[in-house]
Order: structure tokens, then C-alpha cells, then sequence
């Protein structure tokens, strides 16, 4: 669950950007910088949750499918630290004081590429976790 409000939140901030940006107002663009900023506050302990969960089940697991998801999980992590949150931080703060300039705008490049990568990684964990618990489902019911 942790994973999926954590995915969603970043779907959400990144459609809400680039929608703000190419259709949207000078007080529309800072009402989504604001936004993404306080849903910061939702959006790290869901991943940081969805983190110490994964990491939990995998003590007991092993194969490539693991360690894949170890490792999307990580970069995610990396990503997130290093780019999204000081990314969003300093979008917010230069919308709130109308400073729309090239500084801006290319850290708002970075931070959608970083963004969509995220979704990317996110969505692939996402997708072999649901493909693990079938699997061990099916492998439950059949003893």
C-alpha cells in the first residue's frame, strides 16, 4: 500500500506539473510547487515505509527478481535524496517569489526526467511485487 500512495503521489506531482506548466498560470505553476512540496510531507514516509517493507520481505528471499527490485529500489531512493526532494524545494521557493527564470526552468527539466524515472522504477517494482504475490498464492494453494 506504502508503494502505491508513493507512486501515485509522484504520478501525481509530475501530471500536475507539466499540465501547470504548459497550461497553466504563473499562480497555478506556484500553487503546484507549494502543493508538491507540502505533499513531501505524505509522499517520503510512504516510500521510506514502502522501503523498510520491501527490504523486510526480501531477508527471507532470493532470486533476480529480488534483486532487481533491490536495486530499482534503491536508485528510486538515490533519485529521490539527491534530486526530486532539493529539486522540489528550490521550485517552490523560487515560484513563491515569482522567479520564473532559466535557473528555474531547468531544474524543473531535471526534476520532471527525475520524476518520470521514478514512476518508471516504481511502477516496474510495483508490477514484479504483484507478480510475486500471485505467485506465491498459487504456490499456497496448490500444497
Amino acid at each position: 500500500m506504502a508503494g502505491t500512495l508513493g507512486l501515485g503521489l509522484i504520478a501525481c506531482f509530475w501530471s500536475a506539473t507539466l499540465w501547470s506548466e504548459l497550461f497553466g498560470t504563473q499562480d497555478q505553476i506556484i500553487a503546484v510547487k507549494q502543493g508538491i512540496l507540502y505533499g513531501l510531507v505524505l509522499l517520503v514516509p510512504a516510500l521510506a515505509m514502502a522501503g523498510a517493507g520491501g527490504a523486510a520481505l526480501a531477508r527471507t528471499r532470493r532470486g533476480p527478481v529480488i534483486a532487481r527490485k533491490t536495486q530499482r529500489m534503491r536508485l528510486a531512493a538515490l533519485n529521490g535524496v539527491l534530486i526530486l526532494v532539493p529539486s522540489a524545494i528550490f521550485l517552490a521557493q523560487k515560484a513563491g517569489a515569482g522567479q520564473f527564470d532559466a535557473a528555474f526552468y531547468s531544474v524543473q527539466v531535471l526534476e520532471l526526467a527525475a520524476g518520470a524515472l521514478n514512476v518508471k522504477l516504481l511502477g516496474a517494482n510495483l508490477r514484479d511485487g504483484i507478480a510475486m504475490a500471485q505467485a506465491l498464492s498459487r504456490t499456497q494453494a496448490a500444497r
